[in-house]
Order: structure tokens, then sequence, then C-alpha cells
């Protein structure tokens, strides 16, 4: 896609063409992972090949938004389209097709719309311009296949991380998966003192309701684990677990 310029010193200089990047991750704690370093690098290296150059402000994620979800539960994706409809800027680069979808119908339908905008298509793993002759049956089985496979390879690392830790729990004899319980970290086990604290009824008096001690708390400038302020829902999830830390219980 770039085309190569002489210089008036003889050199060659291959211009590149303005593209747009797009990303996304479900959301099954790969927020957190290398799924952003992983798909920024795939993008970087197809576009240094082909000539492609990503602004800073034309790359555009979805985080925590399934492959199966409309566009309209993904802002970014949105954001992508509206920058691409009035800016001219006609390349969308992605890792590899599944991160346009893993539902095939949703993915020929985000297909058409970009086609319709005028774009180009390319998945970076494969390098496959992913709406060139998309109307050719032999080239949409082929897409399809891949997205297939692709999904198919998702959901079997799924079940082998699953049995994974349900082998490191039963080895360990403890949980190993989701969110740690409120406690885990020793200023929590502190918190927890303290709401335990709060929460005990006094002799011959009036024990405290959770939103008087929410109110403590947040005078006293406790945190919460999310930095909001403490309210009755989050101490009613504390205090009903048995204010326990994580050794007093399984």
């Amino acid at each position: 896609m770039g085309r190569s310029k002489g210089n008036s010193d003889g050199r060659v200089r291959k211009q590149t063409t303005q593209a747009v990047a797009y990303m996304r991750c479900s959301g099954l704690g790969q927020n957190d992972g290398d799924t952003w370093d992983r798909q920024e690098a795939a993008i970087r290296k197809y576009g240094k090949s082909a000539g492609l150059t990503v602004a800073d402000g034309d790359w555009f994620k979805d985080v925590g938004v399934s492959g199966t979800k409309d566009i309209d539960s993904r802002p970014g994706l949105a954001a992508l389209l509206d920058r691409v409809e009035n800016n001219g800027v006609r390349v969308v680069l992605v890792e590899n097709a599944t991160r346009l979808a893993r539902d095939l119908m949703m993915s020929e339908v985000i297909l058409a719309q970009l086609k319709d905008a005028g774009c180009t298509v390319i998945d970076c793993d494969s390098g496959t311009n992913l709406i060139d002759d998309s109307d050719d049956p032999t080239r949409r089985l082929i897409r399809q296949v891949l997205g297939a496979v692709a999904e198919f390879d998702r959901r079997v690392t799924v079940l082998k991380l699953r049995a994974a830790r349900n082998r490191k729990s039963q080895r360990v004899g403890r949980r190993v998966e989701g969110r740690k319980p409120y406690g885990s970290s020793p200023a929590e086990a502190a918190v927890l003192d303290r709401i335990r604290q709060l929460h005990r009824k006094p002799h011959n008096g009036t024990r405290r309701s959770l939103a008087d001690i929410a109110g403590i708390l947040n005078d006293e400038g406790v945190p919460t684990r999310t930095g909001r302020p403490w309210s009755k829902s989050t101490l009613h999830q504390i205090i009903g677990r048995g204010l326990k830390t994580p050794t007093q219980h399984d």
C-alpha cells in the first residue's frame, strides 16, 4: 500500500498511508494481561511492512466487550466508524478477524458497514483483506472458517485454563480463581477489625445501623477496595459473609 518516492539526494523514501486500528478484549481477565500489547504489536508490525501508519488518536478500543455484542454496545467501534466516515481514512487494521466479532453473522454485518464506508479491513496476523471480494462465496467461506477455528481455539483455551484452576484448587485446598474475598490483604484485614468493632452490639445498647457505620468509616477516611465511599450495600455484602477473614473460611 505504501509507495516509494525519490528524494533530491537520490534516496528512495517510502510513502506511508494513514490507517486506523481497532482492538477489543472480552473482559475475561484480559484487560490486565498482555492482550493490548499483543494486538498493538501485530498491528504495528503489519503496518510497518505495508507502509501504513496509525496516529496516536486513531487507536480505538472496546474493553470488556464480548465479540458477540452489537455495535451499539461498542463505543470504540462506533467511534471508529465515525472517524472513517468523516475524516477520509479508509484502512482499518485489526490483529485478526475475531477482534471485529466472534459471531460470524455479526462479523459479516460489521464488514458490510465498513465496506459501505469505503474501507479496507486488514487481518494483520494473516495479511488478509477481509473486505476484498467480500461477495465472493469462496472468500466468505474462508473468512468464516478462520473465524470458526479461532473461536474453537478460544473455547479450548478457556476450558484448559478452567481445568488448570480446578486442579490447583484441589491440590492446595483453597480458592484460586475469581475475585479475592474482602480482607485478603493486611490493610483490608485491619478494616474488617474496625467494621467488627463498629458492628458489635453494645452491652444494654443498640447496634449501629449500616448507614451509621458507613458514615463513620467515611468520616475516618477508611478506603474501600474500589475507592468509592462506604455504603450500606457494601457493608451488607461484607457483614453477610460473617466478617470472616480469608483464613477463617473454607
